[in-house]
């Protein structure tokens, strides 16, 4: 097993070399330490060359289950060459904050869009008889004492946010593995928390394959596999006496050892079955397929006055950055790729501009800060009087991976101050951003147009130069919020914790449900893509005006391109509640299609939709609901840009009255006839009443804001002992189907 998702990392020290446990926990922490190469590599330390495919942030901007299958499949090959049985990956989790180190792996901050991608992903690598470990479950999304600090989340955030990616991967691509995380969540270590790894996991989502720990994530053996964690990674002397000791000594049953054993035989099986002898791979054509899926991910954020694509017959072009000649093209830690080969975008610029245009490069970085304003000075002087600009510009080396969560949204040192000083020398500015995640930009009013690239991988060069010369329509769509500024993010007030607890106080509200709900206008919405061609929506149909829960709805609508490129349009269906039973955001990602049109094509385009995912989970009913009535449906070409409306209507929950106790107070009692009927025969049996008399102190009652016991105490002028008013209780919540409380049935 190795890690990757996004290029595979076959360390041969690790793989193949020494295996004891100081020298695994050397190479294990050199490995998580290791920042990014955006260079050509051969035999790079002690790692093989391999794809390095865009990384999670980029190519989920490309909404495209079938590039995630075929990404999934290069992977398999690669591994299949390597010999490697199991990639550690993909990594799904939410991208709450844009500050999170590990932001570049993880997809979106969408559950729906998340597991649909993963999903692909893992089909692709486990139908070529590789294995998948999804990954880090759960809710790892800071880097900020990663193994200690605890995410603290309520369970409807849990259920309908930070874990419903994973229930969505699971279901659809049933992953060899899945990987336990390093935090701890709700107070206990993810690695050895029975309800995450067997309530929900195995039980709720009936999952059976192998729970693997990260590496060196366990705390306490024992508890851990009385959890669920099968696989404690890497291999540790101390741990697995910690296990002999404690199966021995009778703390862990021989019966809950023997599941996890017949569960790893099983993996090892299942990987023995799936090697492919003698495999080979074609690094070329996968070359190929990193440069597509690039070009198929960047994301056209502004486009002023027709800035792109550039105009054929500039006499020159000025090529501002180091980012020009050394690409960042990929994330640091485990996930980082010694790549095969990197397209250097200033080459590429150099070939599509073609033999009349001069093309001149300004690097930015010198040795000393001296030398560094000197630069900057040449780079706007010679930006000047070019036809067109191209600054590369990238967030600051060393914030852009695992062990370190950004501290900023700005970019490197001196790089905003330096696309303002150019942008008022040339206002034919374009800016080709490559960032983890979302970033500020105080200088974009003043430029022609933003790429944003994310990490993109080894074939970035040629797919930003593809998309400058309009050899490729850009189609890629944000998979993330871009605030305006830092304070406006979700998690601000609360990030990133204190005393070793984080509590994820904004809820449900992660990401674009939380710029809705507080009419926070984003610097670029959520869904949010620009591209050469112009698309119009129109005819918007749904094939049932009911839905239940077992329902599935059809969302139909004509597509039609009407500018003069093709391109290819990524449109979203988003449910909105109308009169929510719970709090709920306003609009949410229900389904999304990717659809490629020449000029003036129309095709008409079908969406389906569960009636499941327009759920919410009540945790007090402990179960999935459907709001009853009105239902919006909208389709949109971004999360802020809604083209179509219409409502279906949802049958009416048959929900149980709510659970009641003896504080609760009177009208919650009486709104229910078991509770109210109840109640009357206690009143004429327990006080002598008439049925007038029962029907006027439940008036009385009614009006009171105390507790049930003290209410009836009080208007009936006599102390009535707590145990009968609770004896009453328990009638009605037992009518309701309620189990009794456990102290009433002792």
């Amino acid at each position: 097993m190795t890690d990757g998702t996004y290029g595979v990392r076959y360390s041969i020290e690790q793989i193949e070399g020494i295996n004891d446990d100081r020298t695994n926990l050397e190479q294990f922490l050199a490995v998580v330490n290791r920042r990014a190469d955006h260079t050509v590599a051969t035999e790079f330390g002690s790692t093989k060359p391999a794809t390095c495919f865009p990384n999670g942030s980029s190519f989920a901007c490309a909404w495209d289950v079938d590039l995630a299958h075929r990404l999934g499949a290069a992977l398999a090959g690669e591994c299949q060459a390597f010999g490697v049985n199991l990639l550690l990956g993909p990594g799904i989790n939410i991208r709450r904050t844009p500050l999170a180190g590990r932001a570049y792996e993880y997809y979106a901050e969408d559950p729906l869009l998340t597991g649909e991608i993963a999903a692909g992903v893992i089909n692709g690598l486990q139908d070529g008889g590789v294995g998948a470990s999804l990954k880090h479950f759960a809710c790892n999304n800071s880097e900020v004492q990663r193994t200690t600090m605890s995410s603290e989340v309520d369970e409807r955030a849990l259920r309908e946010i930070y874990l419903a990616g994973f229930e969505r991967a699971i279901a659809k691509s049933r992953p060899w593995t899945v990987m336990s995380s390093y935090n701890r969540l709700n107070g206990v270590q993810a690695a050895e928390n029975h309800w995450l790894l067997t309530k929900v996991l195995r039980e709720d989502w009936h999952y059976d394959g192998v729970v693997v720990s990260d590496w060196h994530g366990i705390k306490d053996r024992p508890a851990s596999l009385l959890a669920g964690n099968d696989l404690d990674m890497p291999e540790s002397a101390a741990r697995k006496r910690q296990l002999a000791e404690a199966v021995e000594a009778g703390r862990v049953p021989m019966a809950a050892l023997d599941r996890s054993c017949a569960r790893v035989l099983g993996l090892v099986r299942r990987a023995k079955a799936g090697e492919i002898a003698d495999a080979s791979c074609d690094f070329a054509a996968h070359h190929a397929l990193a440069r597509a899926m690039a070009a198929d991910s960047i994301v056209l954020l502004r486009n002023e006055n027709g800035a792109l694509p550039l105009k054929p017959g500039l006499v020159s072009i000025a090529v501002v950055g180091d980012g020009a000649i050394e690409p960042v093209i990929q994330g640091s830690g485990c996930a980082t790729t010694s790549p095969t080969f990197v397209d250097r975008p200033l080459d590429e610029i150099r070939v599509l501009a073609g033999p009349g245009t001069r093309v001149d490069h300004f690097p930015v970085q010198g040795a000393d800060a001296a030398a560094t304003a000197a630069l900057a000075g040449q780079a706007v002087a010679g930006s000047a009087g070019a036809d067109a600009v191209i600054v590369f510009a990238n967030t600051e080396y060393g914030y852009d991976g695992e062990g370190s969560d950004r501290t900023h949204l700005n970019l490197a040192p001196g790089q905003d101050a330096l696309i303002a000083s150019i942008a008022r020398a040339n206002p034919n500015t374009i800016v080709v951003l490559a960032s983890p995640d979302a970033v500020e930009m105080p200088w974009l009013a003043e430029v022609g147009g933003v790429l944003a690239t994310f990490f993109a991988g080894q074939g970035m060069g040629g797919a930003v130069a593809a998309i400058l010369f309009g050899r490729h329509n850009p189609c890629g769509k944000l998979t993330v919020t871009f605030p305006a500024r830092l304070e406006d993010t979700p998690a601000f007030l609360h990030y990133p914790g204190e005393n070793d607890r984080h509590a994820y106080a904004e809820g449900l509200f992660v990401g674009y449900r939380y710029y809705d709900r507080r009419r926070i206008a984003p610097l670029f919405p959520f869904g949010f893509g620009l591209s050469y061609a112009r698309f119009a929506y129109a005819g918007l149909e749904l094939d049932r005006a009911s839905l239940d829960e077992a329902d599935t709805l059809t969302v139909r609508f004509s597509l039609t391109n009407t500018g003069t490129m093709a391109g290819k349009e990524i449109c979203q269906v988003y449910g909105r509640p109308i009169r929510p039973r719970l709090a709920r955001p306003e609009r949410e990602l229900k389904g999304f299609a990717k659809v490629e049109l020449q000029p003036g094509e129309t095709k008409t385009v079908e969406i389906a939709v569960s009636a499941r995912d327009l759920r919410y989970f009540d945790p007090e009913h402990r179960r999935w609901l459907l709001d009853g009535g009105p239902f919006g449906i909208e389709v949109g070409a971004s999360s802020r840009d809604i083209r179509l409306a219409g409502e279906v209507v949802c049958a009416s929950p048959r929900l149980p009255a709510r659970r009641l106790s003896v504080e609760s107070p009177p009208f919650m009692i009486l709104e229910d006839p078991v509770g109210r009927g109840t109640l009357h025969a206690f009143f004429r049996k327990r006080l002598g009443l008439d049925e007038a008399g029962a029907d006027q102190l439940i008036a009385y009652c009614s009006s009171s804001f105390l507790g049930i016991h003290n209410t009836i105490s009080w208007f009936a002028g006599e102390t009535i002992p707590r145990g009968e008013i609770e004896a009453v209780i328990d009638a009605i919540n037992e009518a309701n189907g309620w189990t009794v409380r456990p102290d009433a049935a002792a």
